[in-house]
């Protein structure tokens, strides 16, 4: 075990969040983050990075992590918010929204990545923390999932994009579907692919 995994339920301020993001690479579609805080007393096993994990493991653990944990809370940052702020400030300002959603508030948050947001609490950031760290595991599952799902519902709406497919990652696929259909207003403006597209 970890030091970092010990940290989860012996932290000497009590409550720890695990922290984590989906999204900031597509060009399409709202980055949503997820703050967990689990229950030391209802263990979770086969917690690991969302992106390892098969899409029905995570579905499972999705359903598991929200039953169990003391408390969970999503956060996001709309197309819009990425366009005005940049995608790592947008980012950021989701994932404080979804620790400051927790309720009991957590004392401590261990986030994913190499920077924090500003919190009313402590914080320190762990690069690969989503594949090392369990309640960071549990965010990161948190916000795949319900990501993935928003994007297929999206797919509906705006179809022939294949966003149930890549979620909006610039595929090839999706590229050809930009520039043969033009940009939609889930699209990612600031993106350059899509950029250029309105430039031309």
């Amino acid at each position: 075990m970890s030091s970092h995994t010990r940290l989860d339920f012996a932290h000497p301020q009590g409550l720890v969040a695990g922290v984590d993001e989906v999204g900031r690479g597509p060009l399409a579609g709202p980055v949503v983050t997820a703050a967990v805080i689990l229950d030391p007393a209802r263990p979770i096993a086969g917690l690991a990075d969302s992106k390892v994990l098969t899409e029905r493991r995570r579905e499972a653990l999705f359903d598991e992590i929200r039953d169990k944990a003391l408390c969970w809370a999503l956060g996001r940052a709309e197309v819009e918010e990425i366009d005005t702020l940049n995608i790592l400030q947008a980012t950021m300002l989701a994932m404080r929204r979804a620790v400051l959603a927790l309720d009991p508030a957590p004392r401590h948050a261990l986030v994913d990545g190499n920077r924090c947001p500003d919190l009313p609490c402590s914080a320190e950031a762990i690069v690969k923390g989503d594949g090392t760290v369990a309640v960071i595991s549990a965010a990161s599952i948190l916000a795949k999932v319900s990501r993935d799902r928003e994007m297929t519902a999206l797919d509906a709406e705006y179809p022939g994009y294949g966003l149930a497919g890549h979620k909006g990652y610039p595929t090839r696929a999706h590229l050809a579907a930009l520039a043969e259909l033009g940009v939609s207003p889930i699209h990612r403006r600031s993106f350059a692919p899509v950029r250029r597209l309105l430039e031309n």
